[in-house]
Order: C-alpha cells, then structure tokens, then sequence
C-alpha cells in the first residue's frame, strides 16, 4: 500500500544504514537491539512509514533483515564505512529525495521525520540545496538528514579519493540546517540519542522504562 506523504506531490526515498562494524559494542547487531519489545529498526522503519514508500536497508547480511519486509542492499563500494552506505543508499532511490538514518537512533518519531520532509519543499528544490541536516549542540547529524539523491556523484567522488568523513562531504554541499527552534518541539536530545556502546544501551532501556513509567503513572491517577 501506498503511503500517505506528508506533502502533497512530494515523494522521497528512503534508507536505514545497518552495515556498520559496531566496534565499540564488540560487533553487535545494534539495528537488532530490542527496546520495550522491539527491534530498534523496527522502531525505525514504523517512524518512516508516513514519509516513504521506497524504503530499503542497507546491510551485507540480507538474512539478518529478511523478516522486515523491506528490500536489502549490499554496499556497493566496500570499507567506505556510513559514506559508503549513504552512497550506496542514493544511487538506489527512485526519488530525488533521500532520508538516511543511521540504524542506532532508537528515539526518532513520525512527526519529527515528517518535519524533516517537509523541509524538502517540492522535489524542484534540488536545484536549490543539496541537503537538508539537523544540527544539535554536538554539531551537524549527517545520518539523520535529507540528500538530493544528485549528492550520489560528490559522494563516489569522494571515496575516490579515499576520504571518508561526513564533514568533508557536507562541506561541499549546499545544506539547509534544522536547528534548535526547528527541533524543540520533538525533544531534540533524544532524537539522536544513539546506542553505540553497552552503557548507550543501558541508558535507552532506562529511557524507555522511565517513559513507561509516566505513563503508568498518568492512567492511574
């Protein structure tokens, strides 16, 4: 079934980076990790159902994902780390919009993602940015953002030259950035509260149970 997008004529792709080594949490699946019963790239893929039609996984171990019902792909360019899965990711849209998450952001909500796509306008923006990236108090969130799927080239180019930083890429582009009044109303922090390491995880379990919590709290009092 088709999604309902949150702008009229707007249509975007979409993209969960999950191929990554996970060093600091000793290789684990962190796409895999389970908050309050779920997957948190089943938390993920629920968040960009109203934003994206064409949604894919990026990842090497296609089984690990095969019960998502999503396609997955494999890097196209290997050992080029989340560039070379934003890249892989571009040149695999049907759009010319691209949304990219990195598959350890636990806390991303609907409303937010569709805050993030209506930034895109109309797909003529592309002519007018490149990409669309939150910026917090920690800096810019380059696999949190929006690309003009035309970024494919700059990012190939790049790997080319073996630089491998997100910054160095940003730098080239032409970026709209989401800052602090663009991301109060959807508890920045925690949006890109990422899990990677054990203590990360810890603390999003205790995030999740102190949500429930209140919760508990409100219905009964």
């Amino acid at each position: 079934m088709r999604a309902s997008l949150i702008i009229e004529g707007l249509e975007i792709s979409a993209a969960i980076l999950a191929g990554g080594q996970a060093t600091r949490f000793g290789g684990a699946d962190k796409a895999s990790l389970v908050l309050a019963g779920t997957r948190i790239i089943e938390r993920q893929l629920a968040a960009l159902a109203g934003v994206s039609d064409d949604v894919r996984v990026v990842a090497n171990d296609a089984a690990r994902y095969a019960d998502l019902g999503v396609r997955v792909v494999p890097d196209a360019i290997a050992g080029a780390g989340p560039l070379g899965g934003l890249y892989t990711a571009l040149a695999d849209a049907r759009r010319a919009w691209m949304i990219v998450l990195a598959c350890d952001l636990p806390f991303l909500t609907p409303a937010f993602l569709e805050r993030l796509a209506a930034e895109c306008g109309t797909p003529d923006k592309v002519d007018q940015i490149d990409a669309i990236v939150p910026r917090t108090r920690r800096g810019l969130e380059p696999l949190c953002a929006i690309y003009g799927t035309h970024c494919a080239a700059a990012a190939e180019s790049q790997i080319a030259r073996g630089d491998l930083r997100m910054t160095a890429l940003l730098a080239d582009l032409r970026v709209r950035e989401l800052g602090h009044d663009a991301l109060a109303p959807y508890d920045g922090e925690a949006l890109f509260e990422n899990v990677n390491t054990p203590h990360d995880y810890a603390r999003a379990r205790g995030r999740v149970e102190l949500n429930e919590k209140s919760s508990e709290d409100r219905i009964t009092e």
